[in-house]
């Protein structure tokens, strides 16, 4: 005969209230789990029905060797849900169990993050055991109220010549560089990773190829610039989702270090390949293209990630530069029009520069930043105005130079532009493993300026 449960009024008071502490932890029982099965792999879009999970949800499939495959939704048609894998799909056949997960998806964060290499998962690729990790964030961020941003006042010392005197950089704004294949882009980027006055460096290569990612850890960066950056990686054979998540993990580890008041660098390398990371998923699951087969969601992504980086509403500030390739040194492509518009300027860099052997290649003509009138004096920005007009001089005249059709005497402007010319060009070089500090720069760069007026 059974015995009747005890009615929990006659209990003494301490077990009561142990009874109700443990049903406190226990919470509300946890909701079935429905299984869907996969009945459609078109590329790397999976089909699934029988199941439901949100847009962003995580799911994992059950291939037929018993391995998880874990994959995330990015769209629905009906009761059709679109998958789209984070890793290798092989094993996977028709009819695989695929089973939501259902937690969203994060970071982790810590100053152990520091000097490490991950992948697009937050996962160690450089061999030094597990992450030492002080908390998780999410992976979408945390959304800032705009009017709580504070202004951009104060300039960043990147440690480069050119850049700090002519294209000044403020602390929390975002620039793009602009660049084809072969031009010094990476080299630069090293450069501002070793020599900035950021208190953390935040660096992550996108879509590019596997050998880069050692040589830029190694021999650009070199231990130096490792000693405070945080590196994630997520070369071109990596899924589409994966390259997207790995600028989204990127971002969040920067947020990160900025909300607790310190000043962060970071380098995305590059904004055309998480472009196209985001136009291979739209295209897989039917969103038609728009421009030059970019399809509309692209030009929604880039400004999600662009409006994460900035000054923060707890202190701090997030400086990004984002790299931009230009095919074929093309300056309209779709992207590189998209970057111009959200972003507070860009630092382009020149072929022919670069096949001259000028480096960094940067075109001052074609460069510009938008908050250098608000964080620079006038006596700074009256000696990088006179620069850029005796540069800009001799170059619209450098074919009559060349010619001997230039007559010394006719215009005291040009004669001013091309006897300061080599002088300008001498100042614009700058060597790998030579930094040169903000203050330094400007100073350089006015007594260039003086000289010239004397």
């Amino acid at each position: 005969m059974a015995m009747a449960a005890p009615d929990p009024g006659t209990l003494p008071a301490r077990w009561r209230q142990a009874l109700a502490a443990r049903r406190a932890r226990l919470g509300a029982p946890p909701r079935p789990v429905v299984e869907g099965k996969l009945v459609r792999m078109v590329g790397l879009t999976l089909e699934a029905v029988g199941c439901s999970a949100p847009v962003g949800g995580r799911c994992q499939v059950i291939g037929a060797d018993g391995r998880a495959i874990e994959a995330e939704v990015v769209g629905f048609a009906g009761e059709r849900l679109f998958l789209m894998p984070t890793g290798d799909l092989h094993g996977l056949t028709a009819g695989a169990r695929v089973v939501p997960v259902g937690s969203k998806l994060s970071v982790p964060v810590g100053e152990g993050l520091l000097g490490r290499v991950i992948d697009g998962a937050a996962r160690p690729l450089d061999g030094r055991g597990p992450l030492e990790a002080q908390a998780r964030v999410p992976l979408s961020g945390r959304p800032l109220n705009p009017m709580a941003r504070p202004p951009i006042r104060e300039p960043l010392d990147v440690g480069v010549r050119a850049i700090n005197a002519l294209l000044t950089v403020g602390r929390g704004q975002r620039l793009g560089l602009f660049a084809g294949s072969g031009v010094g882009k990476s080299v630069l980027l090293g450069m501002m990773t070793r020599f900035t006055g950021a208190d953390v460096t935040v660096v992550a290569l996108i879509g590019e190829r596997g050998r880069e990612v050692k040589e830029f850890v190694e021999g650009i960066l070199g231990p130096e610039g490792m000693r405070r950056a945080v590196v994630v990686a997520t070369p071109a054979d990596h899924p589409p989702l994966m390259r997207l998540h790995g600028a989204w993990v990127a971002t969040s580890i920067a947020e990160w270090f900025r909300d607790r008041g310190l000043d962060v660098l970071l380098l995305m390398d590059s904004l055309t390949r998480f472009a196209q990371a985001q136009r291979e998923i739209a295209l897989a699951i039917g969103e038609p293209p728009a421009t030059k087969g970019y399809p509309p969601s692209v030009f929604a992504r880039l400004p999600q990630l662009v409006e994460r980086a900035g000054t923060g509403d707890r202190g701090g500030s997030i400086t990004a530069f984002y790299t931009v390739l230009t095919e074929g040194d093309d300056h309209n492509d779709p992207i590189a029009d998209a970057a111009r518009a959200i972003l507070d300027g860009h630092v382009a860099l020149s072929r022919e520069l670069a096949e001259a052997g000028h480096y960094p290649a940067i075109d001052v003509e074609g460069s510009i930043s938008r908050a250098m009138n608000e964080i620079t004096d006038r006596d700074h920005q009256g000696a990088a105005r006179r620069f850029r007009e005796l540069y800009s001089l001799y170059r619209r005249n450098r074919d009559l130079i060349s010619v001997g059709a230039y007559e010394r005497g006719n215009d005291p402007r040009l004669d001013e532009a091309v006897s300061m010319h080599p002088r300008l060009m001498e100042f614009l070089r700058q060597g790998q493993d030579e930094r040169v500090p903000y203050t330094e720069s400007v100073s350089a760069l006015k007594a260039l300026l003086a000289e010239s007026a004397g």
